[in-house]
């Protein structure tokens, strides 16, 4: 526990970003009506792939239709 109190200056921030990551990537998936795979897939490396999950998805997942 003293850890986290002690390194509270770097873990929040990381988790608030890891945070926004994730929210954003969600609306994006949710607002798309195409991607690069199943929707479900890519809820699931969003969710549970921490900081990577949504990064992949916003360089993979999403079809760029031109």
């Amino acid at each position: 526990m003293q850890f986290i109190q002690d390194n509270l200056a770097i873990i929040a921030p990381l988790l608030i970003i890891q945070l926004i990551l994730m929210i954003t990537a969600i609306i994006s998936l949710l607002r798309t009506d195409a991607t690069n795979g199943p929707k479900w897939m890519w809820v699931l490396i969003i969710l549970f792939i921490n900081t990577l999950g949504p990064i992949a998805y916003f360089i993979f997942g999403r079809r760029i239709d031109s």
